[in-house]
């Protein structure tokens, strides 16, 4: 498939898998949108990706995903990719965890998550076609001590990507869920150090190998659809 002159929306696109991805589709010639909330940070970005417009803000908050989806779809002409990437973690034991941290998580994880595959299937319906890829983990799957919550939102989207691939048969859009195992990116640095929450794994995944498998999902003829792509370090026992 030649994604030149595609155009794709990335959300969670300032760093970590969601900036790895932007740099992939930049290089396959794909026209970009990214979000993030760390404005100074994503104008750089699309100061040196060619043929890519930065529109941060806060996805969580409704004004500004439906906002940001009004604007990517006047600046492009029509989106053919929505990379639905924003994410963020809270771990801990059920009786010391921040409880606000958590709700804030399943904001940003479950609801923005959602609202962005809203849009973004809205979107494709009016165009016939269209490439939604949803982050998920491989905690989407499976759960582990003190990471509870978060697993949970991620099963959240699996079972949301699950039931569009299932509503959307034959619509012309596809559903992707990339389920990456340990990923060294900026979304751990505040847990990599907690005993017992992050498996002990020598080399984690980098974001550009978490991009190489979306790039392989959009690269599938038209008639293919690979619902889900599970990576993992080679050494994670999970």
């Amino acid at each position: 498939m030649d994604l030149k002159g595609k155009a794709a929306l990335i959300t969670g696109a300032t760093s970590g898998i969601g900036l790895a991805v932007a740099e992939s589709l930049a290089k396959a010639g794909v026209r970009l949108v990214i979000s993030g909330r760390r404005a100074e940070l994503l104008a750089g970005h699309a100061k040196r990706l060619p043929d890519c417009v930065a529109i941060p803000g806060e996805i969580s908050d409704a004004a500004f995903a439906n906002d940001l989806f009004a604007r990517a779809v006047a600046q492009t002409g029509g989106l053919d990719i929505v990379v639905n990437n924003a994410g963020r973690v809270a771990t801990g034991p059920i009786d010391e965890i921040d409880i606000d941290t958590v709700c804030a998580m399943v904001r940003v994880n479950v609801e923005a998550a959602f609202r962005v595959a809203h849009l973004a299937v809205k979107h494709f319906r009016g165009r016939g076609s269209g490439h939604l890829i949803n982050t998920g983990s491989v905690l989407g799957t499976k759960v582990r001590a003190q990471i509870g919550a978060y697993a949970g939102t991620k099963h959240a989207v699996e079972a949301l990507s699950e039931a569009l691939r299932l509503e959307l048969a034959g619509s012309g859009i596809r559903i992707t869920t990339v389920e990456p195992g340990l990923v060294r990116t900026d979304l751990h640095r505040d847990i990599a150090k907690k005993e017992g929450v992050l498996p002990d794994v020598a080399e984690p995944l980098t974001p550009a190998d978490v991009a190489r498998c979306v790039l392989f999902a959009l690269d599938q003829p038209p008639h293919v659809n690979l619902p889900r792509i599970m990576l993992l370090p080679r050494d994670q026992a999970i």
